[in-house]
Parts: structure tokens; sequence; C-alpha cells
């Protein structure tokens, strides 16, 4: 009877373990309120300073904004060693490729400091602290002021809030808003400019699986990549240069060599780039029926294009890698995400927590006044824009961002408008100064050689954006592009929604655009370098007014930016009724712990490692093994090869210190933290505070998540650091990189909880 009564437990306790609802990205300086003691229930042994504090080293410390927010990366070593994802490093991997140096499919490994590559504008960013400044700009507001009396109102306390914090030092700030504007913290952070490459695998490891295996479980992916924080002599931010020494950190991250059971703690630090729990079910319509289907057939369009070019030809390939795979990303997010949407009913749960809200709402006088009419502001809001999405979707997706030429044109359209406006203030300066003499000509003088340095620097700008914009371009593809993409925004979208140079394409060419593309690309000089530099060398303003492919980036980019003012009353309402819907269920349920969403500021998330069942008779375990990765091997599929040696090792089983204690070599795990995009390269950190792997990926079941967290679905896959280190050491032969991280091992001294009993109780049971 003791033993049935035991088994009932420890059933009990391990559906709480599945069920329980790790939801939540938390700001770290609220976890010892929020969330500490639910975090040492489930296996967290560090205090809350040693995870936040602005006075002494705590994890955060270890933690790295990549590039203002794209990625996360965290310190791994003293002299500034750092790790994130394979994709996170994608970019750089890509500019340092060629032909004769293939790095995307060879990999890259620096076998010393000198060999580490520079890449400019790469940054990498430490938080020094964040603050509560809700009371002093909310302060500012009252609820008499329109809307845009309201923001000029906060946006001028930030500015001055921001100013107050960097004022004297190199730091540098922002102020973000929460919970749809009812609070606003200060963020500080110190931002080093000199980041560099310093190992990578081939694709075939590090993008294993390719698109086919993107958003999947199981994954059997080695997404990672090295890369080392360099400073100043001083210790402090600054440019590339020779002299600059590795930066000594506050905290590295130890590396935890003993792996992972099922139910065993795991936290995420890291940047989440966006989220949208709050969306209400007008949101969710949109984006179902009119948003993200025009997305899906816009990117894969693009797609298809690219992929016919870059089979042809290596160069291509090379130059259209990082292109392809951002587009790829979030195409298939999207799929996934529609997908979900409709089979976890989010829309039917968003609508019943808003019946309960307007309930609650129109219960008490005071409380109608205030919140009663929040629901039909947003629905308002959208009905508004119902007519326009799907165009301004168009316009960005097919338009600004449908070829490289657009942008590339846009930019340099916006620099060389400064250049003549220099050049003429230059023109109207000589001709006064052959009427000045002493003193008044001896300023003029000052001056016409500040401008003539001013167009020097615009030009030279100009050149170093032609060089980046030039290298990773190709004039077949990107033409293509230009047409297909035109073409369907014109099919696709009423023609008051559309810019005006397509009148000038129906008139010219009858609505063709691949004979309007034709006589763009034969005519303009933004499509070849060559003629692009000859442009540069006697520059005149009405060539580059006249030139075809300005003239449409011009006309895109204008409807895109009056867009805003064309809609600023409904973005006011949808605005308003957002913040007084948020307030209000925060008020509904004053007993519920919620959480802002993400906005690419530092959070924390909790769960455990966990398997779970997908579907009917569906289930998945919850790691992956080099098993895994040979069973996918087709040599005839570029997503799915085996390079060589990595076989060789899997042979001889040579894994070495990096197997588990079953002998296997693990290669990524999932657990139940809530992440999102921004996360990748997140450390995932075990109960200790050591690295047990980096997160690079959310799950197919649970592709709504971004919108409404799933607990039963929702997992996030990671690559085990063994996983990495194994590729490191045996696989790259960089033993040199191992050997400055702080690798720990804690087999023996696990101590048995209640927890651990009753999975095992489970465990026997299940097996009996």
């Amino acid at each position: 009877m003791k033993k049935i009564f035991a088994f009932i437990l420890a059933l009990v306790f391990a559906f709480n373990l599945h069920a329980d609802d790790h939801e939540g990205m938390w700001l770290p300086m609220f976890v010892k309120r929020l969330n500490y003691a639910d975090m040492q229930k489930h296996g967290l042994k560090l205090t809350p300073e040693e995870l936040y504090s602005v006075n002494n080293s705590s994890l955060k410390d270890a933690i790295v904004m990549l590039d203002g927010g794209s990625c996360t990366a965290e310190i791994i070593s003293d002299q500034g060693l750092m790790l994130t994802n394979h994709h996170c490093g994608y970019g750089e991997i890509q500019s340092h490729s060629s032909v004769e140096h293939d790095y995307l499919t060879d990999g890259f490994w620096a076998k010393n400091r000198s060999e580490e590559l520079a890449n400019p504008g790469k940054t990498a960013s430490f938080l020094v602290r964040m603050d509560d400044v809700t009371e002093r700009i909310l302060g500012k507001v009252n609820d008499e002021m329109s809307e845009d009396e309201r923001n000029a109102a906060i946006s001028a306390e930030i500015k001055t809030i921001v100013g107050e914090a960097t004022e004297g030092t190199y730091f540098n700030a922002s102020v973000k808003d929460f919970f749809e504007g009812n609070e606003y913290y200060l963020f500080v952070y110190e931002t080093y400019r000199d980041v560099r490459l310093v190992g990578a695998p081939p694709s075939s490891v590090g993008k294993y699986g390719g698109d086919t295996d993107n958003w999947m479980w199981p994954r059997h992916t080695g997404d990672f990549s090295i890369f080392r924080v360099y400073t100043g002599p001083d210790g402090k931010p600054a440019d590339y240069s020779e002299n600059n020494v590795p930066l000594k950190p506050k905290h590295h991250l130890p590396v935890a060599m003993d792996g992972l059971k099922n139910g065993d703690f795991t936290m995420i630090f890291g940047y989440p780039g966006s989220t949208d729990r709050y969306l209400t079910s007008y949101g969710v319509k949109q984006a179902l029926d009119l948003e993200q289907p025009t997305i899906i057939k816009i990117r894969d369009l693009k797609l298809k294009i690219m992929k016919e070019n870059m089979d042809k030809s290596d160069a291509v390939r090379i130059q259209y890698a990082s292109k392809y795979a951002q587009v790829a990303n979030y195409w298939k997010y999207y799929i996934g995400q529609s997908s979900g949407l409709k089979r976890l009913k989010v829309y039917d749960k968003k609508k019943a927590i808003e019946n309960d809200f307007q309930k609650w709402a129109n219960a008490n006088a005071e409380r109608k006044a205030k919140y009663g009419d929040a629901l039909n502001m947003i629905e308002e809001a959208y009905k508004a824009t119902d007519n326009t999405v799907v165009g301004n979707t168009y316009l960005l997706e097919a338009g600004l961002l449908g070829s490289d030429v657009v942008l590339f044109s846009f930019r340099f359209k916006r620099n060389m408008d400064a250049y003549f406006k220099a050049e003429s203030d230059l023109e109207a300066l000589e001709k006064e100064m052959k009427k000045q003499e002493g003193d008044e000509l001896k300023a003029s003088e000052e001056k016409k050689a500040a401008l003539e340095s001013r167009m020097e620097k615009i030009i030279a700008g100009v050149k170093a954006s032609a060089d980046d914009h030039f290298k990773n371009y190709n004039y077949a593809t990107d033409k293509q592009l230009y047409a297909a993409t035109l073409n369907m925004y014109y099919n696709n979208v009423p023609a008051d929604q559309q810019p005006e140079f397509f009148r000038y394409v129906e008139k010219k060419f009858k609505g063709d655009f691949d004979k309007y593309t034709e006589k763009v690309y034969d005519k303009s000089f933004m499509v070849t370098r060559e003629a692009f530099d000859e442009f540069l060398e006697d520059p005149k303003q009405k060539t580059m007014d006249k030139d075809l492919a300005i003239i449409a980036a011009n006309d895109l980019i204008n409807m895109w930016f009056g867009r805003g003012s064309a809609h600023a009353d409904t973005d006011a309402k949808l605005e308003k009724g957002n913040r007084l819907f948020v307030a209000g269920l925060r008020k509904m349920n004053p007993d519920k712990k919620y959480y802002p969403n993400a906005n690419s500021t530092m959070r924390v998330t909790y769960g455990v490692v966990g398997d779970y069942q997908a579907a009917d008779a569906v289930s998945y375990n919850y790691y992956t093994t080099m098993e895994g990765v040979m069973q996918k091997e087709d040599p005839n599929n570029d997503e799915f090869i085996v390079p060589e040696k990595l076989s060789q090792l899997y042979e001889a089983k040579d894994y070495g210190q990096y197997a588990d204690e079953d002998g296997t070599l693990h290669v990524c795990f999932i657990s139940n933290n809530d992440i999102t995009g921004g996360n990748s390269g997140s450390p995932v950190i075990n109960g200790r505070g050591e690295l047990v792997g980096l997160a690079f990926d959310g799950n197919w079941e649970a592709m709504s998540g971004d919108i409404a967290f799933e607990p039963e679905l929702q997992r996030t896959i990671s690559v085990d650091i063994r996983y990495v280190l194994f590729i490191v050491d045996k696989y790259a032969g960089a033993t040199h990189l191992i050997d400055e991280m702080d690798l720990v091992w804690h087999k023996d001294d696990e101590p048995v909880t209640e927890e651990t009993e009753a999975t095992e109780e489970v465990e026997e049971a299940s097996a009996q």
C-alpha cells in the first residue's frame, strides 16, 4: 500500500513537472521579488545577487547583446572569448568568405590571436544597470493630453534621462516602455566595438538540417560560432586597432561537463527581440487573414529566385548565403505560426479573455469610464487598417526589400543630397569670397575648408557603402528579383496604394515589369560597380535625379514614411486602446504575476529540461545524439552533408571527455524555457550558474508562442555545450580555445532531492 501511495504521489509530481507553466521573460532586477522562490524549488542554487547585481560581479555581466539586439552571446573565458550561434555569426563568416577561402563550407579557426578576423560595425554590449523611471516619466503626462501631446512629453523626458545617465561617461543608454506604455525603464550599456571572429564550424555542422529542420525537433545542429571582444589598452571600448587587448570581463561562465537529465533546472539569460503576448483577437485575425499569407507568398518567390541562382554559381552562393538565410528563417516561421494559431485556437482564447475583461470593466462605473472603451478602440483601429495592411506588407517585403538595388539607391541618394547641398553652399561661398578680404575672407576660407572636408567624407562613405553592397550583389539575380517582386506588388495591391513610378511603367511599358526592368538595369548607374564609379568621378544632381532605380527607391521610401502620417489617428487610437487594455488586465487580476512583452532588453526565463508529446501517439525524447546526425546523412542534399572527418570520429566513437555517461555524444536538447528571436545564442545555464548549452530555436508545434505561450508544447531547442566543445577540440583541433575555458564536473556530488526521488520512482514504475 505504501509503495502504491508513493507511486501515486510520484505520478502527481511528475505531472506537475510537465504541466508547470514556465511562461515569462522576466526583468532580472525583479527576479528576487517575483521568481526566486519558484526558481529555487526547481533547482536554482545561486543567490539573487549572483544572478543580477549592479555593484558586484553577477551572471548578467557575462551576457552580451550583439549588434544592438540582433542576437545574444556569452563570455566564456577571462580573455574575452565569446560564444554565440552560428547563424548569429553567419554574416561575418559570409563576409570573410570567398571562392578561394570558403569559410561557409570549410569553417574557420584562428590558430592564434593574430589570425582572428576584425568585423567593422559589429558590437558587443554589456548591461551596466537598469532603473525604473516609470514614476518620473508618467509624472509628465495626464489623461487630458492627446496621444501626440503625451508622446511628445514622454520623448522629451526620455531624452533628459538618457542624457543624465550617459553624461561624462562612455556608456550608451536607452529608455523603453513596458506593458504597452504603462511602465518605463532605463538601460545603461557598455558597448565594445572591436569584435573579432575566432572560430566557426562548417555550415554542414552549424546549419545541419538547413531549412528542412529549421524550427523542428528532433534537431542535430551544431549552431555555434566563437568571437573575441577586444578593448583599448586602458580596458575601455575602442575602435579596431592592432594595439587593442582582449576584454577582461567582470564575469565569465564556467562550462558544465556532466550533461543534463530529464527534469533538470535551466535558465536562459538573453535579449529576446519581440513578442506580442497581449495581442487581441482583432490583431490575431488580421495577422492570419491578411498579413502573414502575404509575407509567406512574397518570400516564397524571393527564395526560389535566389536558390536558382545560388545553385548555378559558387560565387553567387556565397554572396547570397546570408540574405537567403534571413529571408528563409521567418518565411518558415510565419508558415508555422499561422498553422499554430489556427490549430491551438488562439483567436478563441483571446476572445474569451476579452469577454472577461469587458464584463469586469462594465461591472463598475469608475472602471467602465476608464477601461470600458479600450476594446472598442482596438477593434476600430484594426478595421481601419484592414484595407491597407496587405499594401503595406507589399511595400516593405516586395518594394523596399524586394531587391538589393532599392535600399542601396535610397541610402545613396540620401548621402548624395547632402553632398550636393554642400557643393551648392561651396559655390555660393566662393562667389562671396571674391568680394571679401581680411578677417571676413579668413573666416570664409575656414568655412570653405570645412565644406570641402564634408564633401570628401561623404564620397568616402558612399564608396565604402558601395564596397559592402557590390561584394554581396549579383547583377542577374538582383535584376530577376526586381522584376518579379515589383510585378507581384503591381498585381496584388490597389492602384491607390501603389508607388508613383508604377504609373510610368503603365504608360511607357503597358505594365510590363520585365521590359521596365530591362531598361532600369540597362540605363541605371546603380546596378553595376563600373557605372557607379564612373558617376562618382563627376557626380551631377540632374543625372542622379533622373536615374530610374533612384526614382523607384525614392517613391517607395516616401510611401513608407508617409504611411505613418496617413494613419496617425488610427495608430493613436490603437496605442491608447492597448495601453488601457493591458493596464486593466493587470488590475483585473491583481494576484497574477505579469511579465512584459520582449523588446530587446535583458530577460531571464527559467524552466526544466523535458521531453514532450507533440501530438497523438507522437512523443519526443529531450535530447538527440550523434547517431541521429548519421541517420539523416544524405550526400546528395546540401542540407544533410556530414563532413568526412566528423564521420570518421563517429565511426571510431572518438568523443573523448565530451561523451555522456551513457557513452553517446549528445548533440541538442530541449527545455520548456520561454524564448523568442533575439535569444539566439543565449546561454542555457544550470542551477549552479554554469553553461550547459546555447539556445537557438523553438519547436514547430508551438510556433504561435510569440502571441500565446503553450506550456504543454513550447520548447526551446539548444545545442549541448559538450557537442560544441567536441567540434572545437576533436573536429577542428582548436584545443587552445578549450584551454581558455573553465570546465567543471559534479558527477558525484549531486544531492538527492524529493524531486529526483519522485522522478526516479515514476521511471521505475513506468518500466514495470
